[in-house]
């Protein structure tokens, strides 16, 4: 059989995987969310972009998605498996005590929201009919984009999920009603309670099933120890559910959901989780290509103006309706701004809703289109909303003038993730004072309730370096996971303060290199120290006495060190630099 290589099929695949392996990667040393780099390949590859030009340029179809439509099937599955996913971070016990949340918060931001866009269309001369339409669709937020920012626990992920998860619930009411006001009348009421009937028993089926056959299912997938077995056995679950919740009218979502709660409730979860993941990842992909591509950017150009106040103002009624009700329900001030920031602009659901609006005659095709790209528009915004919420976020929880400069002599430990937990447990074992600086809020405030002296602060400010009094300081402790800042930090505080003691943790044995050049005391590689640590759980293992195991380590520890730094001086020698730095890799596994 001779495969088509000039298909449709391989064309869209060859522009899919290229923007996910080579332009995706390439925005990301620009430090471009993925996100964005989808929606605008999409804008790029899609009719209204290079697909313009293919009748004139042939070569350029080989580089463009002229038919979205084709390509619609893996952006739905993209969707339903980010849905699978966050059934598998729940049970249905926190389902069941989210419930005030869901159908509380959850609902009255999603009413409210709708009102008051729908009343601002009516204002502005839409009719009432397309005013309820459009502001029901404009009021719907992205639970493909959201939740992979926030996840669905803490200040920001849980009131987040909540309130998306009742928007993914009420897609289908929203739909029927809409049929109801428009052309349907009383037989879209009545197919709406038929739907409603039939979904809660398919999905209490779909709850029984899963508790007694997923297990069984799994334990014989496990038993064959074939990963690609279990991965047929994950999407069979997935894709059956939601066939299942489809064929009786609701969202395929649902089905997706309820899948992934129901292997939540068993051990596979983990596994399960881990193996569906790049499938999660290509798929979501694939569904922001397929925004990208309804950007006609000549009609962005042309109606500039319309578009942003439209965005602007849909975004700020979101944000402030959201903000306002989780301050209501007792959420933080900056949580409520960064959720609510989160949450402002349009959803991929909206673009369903904005369909099934124009099918049922409430909004004109040319109405629909125009928020169509608002809708393309605001998802683009999404990433640097959730900057902004977080920056925001940060100033109004703990305010941008943190007393650094109350910081006494001692240990300065900037970064506290797992790695600056640990020093400073062993500072304070042996009655060390020592303070220590973050710039996640929420990493601060747990790090604060647990007792630990911690300021919030950006290290990257030279403002906040500037007030940590490291001229006073014993020592100067760097453990964030970010390598360019750890260098520069250390050569920036080295030419400040020249006696201060500086300990790195450095990411390689190249990275320790770096900061040596740049003045640190010590760099410690987490290669290197795995090595070490797995080399001495190996010798006590077999026998050796834990002192001489212990003597060696440190001989060992410091032999290398010693070569590290000798190699960090070779800058006028790249050739044995590099030479010199391979045999240390060699060494340090």
């Amino acid at each position: 059989m001779a495969f088509a290589l000039n298909s449709t099929g391989f064309s869209d695949a060859l522009v899919i995987l290229g923007a996910a392996g080579i332009v995706i990667p390439a925005f990301a040393r620009f430090r471009v969310s993925p996100v964005i780099g989808f929606i605008l390949v999409g804008a790029l590859v899609g009719p209204f972009g290079l697909g313009r030009l293919v009748p004139d340029h042939r070569w350029l179809y080989y580089l463009t998605i002229t038919d979205s439509h084709a390509i619609e099937p893996f952006a739905e599955l993209g969707i339903i498996l980010l849905l699978f996913a966050i059934g598998l971070e729940l049970s249905l016990r926190r389902l069941w005590d989210m419930r005030a949340l869901v159908f509380g918060v959850g609902a009255a931001e999603l009413a409210v929201s709708g009102l008051l866009i729908g009343l601002a269309l009516l204002a502005l001369g839409q009719p009432w009919t397309g005013a309820f339409g459009l502001g029901l669709a404009l009021a719907l937020s992205s639970t493909a984009l959201v939740l992979p920012m926030t996840g669905t626990q803490g200040p920001v992920g849980r009131p987040a999920f909540a309130m998306l998860l009742f928007e993914d619930l009420a897609l289908v009411p929203i739909i029927f009603l809409l049929g109801a006001v428009g052309a349907g009348g009383d037989s879209a009421l009545a197919n709406l309670g038929t739907t409603a009937g039939a979904g809660i028993a398919v999905v209490a089926a779909l709850l029984i099933a899963g508790r007694f056959l997923l297990p069984r299912l799994f334990a014989q997938a496990a038993r064959a120890k074939n990963p690609e077995l279990f991965l047929a056995a994950s999407l069979l679950a997935v894709i059956a559910a939601s066939l299942a919740t489809s064929a009786v009218g609701l969202s395929p979502i649902v089905g997706a959901l309820i899948a992934g709660l129901s292997i939540a409730e068993t051990e596979y979860r983990g596994e399960v989780e881990s193996i569906t993941a790049p499938f999660r990842g290509l798929a979501l992909g694939v569904f922001l290509i397929t925004v990208g591509m309804s950007i006609d950017l000549g009609a962005v150009v042309a109606n500039w103006s319309s578009l942003l106040m439209a965005i602007v103002g849909v975004m700020l009624v979101k944000t402030a309706v959201t903000a306002v009700l989780l301050r209501l329900a007792g959420s933080a001030r900056g949580a409520s701004i960064q959720t609510g920031l989160l949450m402002a602009s349009p959803s991929e659901t909206t673009l369903i809703v904005l369909g099934a609006a124009a099918q049922a005659g409430l909004i004109q095709a040319s109405t629909a289109g125009f928020w169509q790209m608002v809708t393309a528009l605001g998802l683009t915004l999404t990433p640097l909303l959730a900057r902004i919420g977080r920056d925001l976020g940060r100033r109004l929880e703990i305010g941008p003038d943190e007393p650094v400069e109350a910081v006494k002599p001692g240990t300065v430990i900037i970064g506290f993730g797992r790695v600056g937990r640990m020093v400073a447990d062993m500072l304070a074992a042996h009655d060390k004072p020592f303070v220590a600086i973050d710039s996640d809020i929420d990493a601060v405030a747990a790090a604060r309730g647990e007792g630990y002296k911690i300021l919030f602060g950006d290290a990257s400010r030279a403002d906040v370096i500037d007030r940590l009094r490291l001229g006073h300081a014993d020592a100067l402790i760097l453990t964030m996971d970010d390598p360019v800042l750890s260098v520069n930090l250390t050569r920036r505080v080295r030419g400040w303060v020249p006696d201060l003691t500086i300990v790195a943790r450095a990411r390689d044995i190249d990275h320790a290199a770096e900061l040596y050049r740049a003045g640190a005391t010590d760099a410690v590689p987490e290669t290197l120290e795995s090595s070490l640590q797995l080399s001495e759980a190996v010798l006590v293992d077999l026998g050796v006495a834990m002192g001489p195991v212990i003597a060696s380590i440190h001989e060992k520890r410091d032999e290398l060190r010693r070569e590290i730094k000798e190699a960090s001086d070779l800058d006028r020698n790249p050739r044995l630099l590099r030479t010199r730095l391979s045999d240390l890799k060699s060494q340090g596994g």
